[in-house]
């Protein structure tokens, strides 16, 4: 993801600590905001299934959609390498840019709408 605009750089900045651990920033990527969770809990027709095809330390995670077979590319503002492994399945929100490993959600930016 080198061909980023300034605009897209200064959304994935976080302003907290390095590990973004106490991120409370409500922009794509960083803290889940709590109507997030809401909407995407009463939407659950929306949820993709995928697999995930790439995690890098930088937070970008590459998704291969079950159904229509293309690769969605994400960004979290933290490092998943510890959380997520290659061929791990997780679910994709369509509408509310909400990614799911297992119980947990994370906001993410989808990079097909920088």
């Amino acid at each position: 993801m080198t061909h980023l605009t300034p605009g897209v750089r200064n959304v994935m900045l976080c302003e907290t600590s390095s590990d973004c651990t106490s991120c409370t920033h409500g922009g794509a990527g960083h803290a889940i905001l709590a109507i997030q969770e809401r909407v995407t809990a009463a939407t659950p027709t929306k949820w993709r299934d995928g697999i995930v095809r790439d995690v890098s330390a930088g937070g970008w995670i590459a998704i291969d959609l079950i159904e229509s077979g293309d690769t969605e590319w994400v960004w979290n503002h933290a490092d998943r390498t510890g959380s997520l492994t290659v061929g791990q399945p997780v679910a994709l929100h369509a509408l509310y840019h909400v990614l799911a490993l297992g119980s947990e959600r994370v906001n993410v930016l989808v990079a097909a709408q920088l």
